[in-house]
């Protein structure tokens, strides 16, 4: 925890553009906000993460691939980070991170009438190819 502490603070002084305040969960809120849990196991790569939305400036999407690419340019902007600030980048964990956002949206395209997958079109809208025949 006393190594999670001495990063933020030199986070934050690197970004001081930025504000960083504790909360329940890692996330960034557009367009200069990124909560942290100082709880959470590989706490500077979880930092670096929302640190790469913030500098990404992902502030929407309308579909959910769209979030998908975000969610994947935000990682390889905190692998860049964390090879300029000598952090172990852990690819597994990273895998597993991204893996959870596909497994939900995953889930979400599934039709709740039939259990096909949905397709969505560029306004953010699902569509069964079976139920909307």
């Amino acid at each position: 925890m006393e190594n999670s502490i001495k990063f933020l603070v030199s986070i934050k002084k690197t970004y001081p553009e930025f504000n960083f305040k504790q909360g329940k969960r890692f996330s960034f809120h557009p367009k200069k906000t990124i909560t942290y849990s100082e709880t959470e196991n590989n706490f500077e790569l979880l930092l670096l993460h929302e640190l790469g939305h913030a500098l990404n400036g992902d502030f929407s999407f309308k579909t959910d691939i769209e979030r998908l690419k975000i969610e994947m340019n935000a990682w390889e902007t905190a692998k860049k980070l964390a090879n300029s600030l000598n952090v172990t980048y852990d690819e597994e964990f990273i895998e597993n991170e991204l893996d959870s956002y596909r497994n939900w949206l995953h889930k979400k395209s599934l039709c709740k009438s039939c259990g096909l997958t949905r397709y969505q079109t560029p306004d953010g809208v699902y569509h069964c190819p079976h139920c909307e025949l």
